[in-house]
């Protein structure tokens, strides 16, 4: 990313072919002879990730070093934003298979601050869909052949968003208490009515009061719209420790998505975590058997955010005109995704379910 006419691609010192970020290591390959070459040779002196001021960025103050100009064209199909470098004109788009034709116009953004470079390799995330896929029940044959022909998986740099911010919470609300009270029944034994005894559960409330206080450091929020979240989420735990400050570098050979959702739109995604978090918190102050949360309000301060990239191998497959995507963490391999049902399956399935209970039914009855 950047101004650099061609920022993702960086010459062969042996050859002149592009060199591609090899994932898991610390070093840049060249397909064409077999060259490789050390990231550090390339390396800025290390830095902090920086966070940024939210409040700033709203206001459009951020300083021009963290802003860039992209070239990204969107999938009229799934709404993915995929950067492209100046030479693309035509593409496929790797989040719903779709042909697009890439566009002239540069557009301002946010830059990412830091990215986790990938660790698996292509191979190895094939393997992982490969194995996953293995295990549905009532996939369709094409699927498994899907898989079997090895279509190369596209590793591409999702956008994500995190947070941070310091809350302080007053609330008011109710404890409970559970006691036990005993108390006579009739009940009917034989025929005959009798005097029993039961324990009977009440509950006494007492009102509570206080304050609790949280610092929330990267609440993480999706920055694109072209994934399922479900799938996203799937693919936690990011080890974000692992954090590295954002180089072109790492983007050799991969692709990156443009975010699609707006920074004060994630925050709102990120403020309804970070409530849920203050509720718990809430609750566990408040104590005893039972808690009642009448009013909590929470002052927000020093919210800083950071625009990010994180790893993922992503396939897509077409089944019956619909679009079927699986992704792959590009840090653990753990495999997320979508699947078709074949009807024929589950049709057999249940025409055999019958038929196998039917003669069990008849041995049975020959036995009874």
């Amino acid at each position: 990313m950047g101004n650099d006419e061609n920022p993702h691609k960086f010459p062969c010192g042996t050859c002149g072919s592009d060199l591609r970020f090899e994932p898991g290591s610390d070093q840049l390959t060249c397909d064409h002879c077999g060259a490789s070459q050390e990231l550090g040779n390339k390396r800025r002196p290390a830095t902090a990730i920086e966070e940024l001021d939210f409040k700033a960025a709203l206001k459009s103050e951020l300083p021009d070093s963290d802003i860039e100009e992209t070239r990204f064209s969107k999938c009229e199909n799934c709404g993915a934003q995929i950067e492209f470098s100046e030479e693309i004109h035509a593409t496929e788009c790797a989040f719903c298979a779709t042909p697009i034709v890439t566009d002239t116009g540069t557009h301002r953004r946010i830059k990412p601050a830091a990215l986790l470079p990938f660790a698996k390799s292509e191979k190895q995330a094939r393997q992982a869909m490969t194995k996953w896929l293995g295990r549905l029940w009532f996939a369709p044959n094409g699927l498994q052949q899907y898989a079997r022909k090895g279509r190369a998986m596209q590793g591409i740099y999702v956008p994500f968003w995190t947070y941070d911010a310091d809350t302080k919470s007053q609330y008011k609300g109710k404890r409970g208490t559970i006691y036990y009270e005993t108390r006579n029944v009739r009940v009917e034994v034989d025929g005959k009515m009798e005097t029993r005894q039961e324990q009977v559960q009440k509950i006494r409330w007492s009102a509570a009061s206080g304050r609790v206080a949280r610092f929330f450091d990267d609440v993480l929020v999706l920055g694109s719209k072209s994934l399922p979240k479900s799938n996203t989420d799937a693919l936690e735990p990011w080890d974000l420790e692992a954090l590295e400050p954002y180089r072109p570098e790492y983007l050799a050979g991969f692709r990156a998505e443009g975010y699609t959702v707006e920074l004060e739109d994630g925050y709102t995604e990120a403020r309804a975590y970070m409530d849920r978090m203050i509720d718990r918190d809430v609750r566990f102050d408040i104590g005893g058997d039972r808690q009642q949360v009448d009013q909590v309000k929470t002052a927000v301060k020093d919210v800083t955010f950071k625009h990010i990239l994180l790893p993922v191998w992503l396939a897509a497959y077409k089944y019956r005109g619909k679009t079927y995507r699986f992704v792959v963490n590009g840090r653990t391999g753990a495999v997320q995704g979508e699947r078709p049902y074949s009807a024929m399956k589950i049709t057999i399935a249940v025409v055999l379910g019958l038929i196998i209970a039917g003669v069990a039914g008849y041995f049975l009855a020959q036995n009874g």
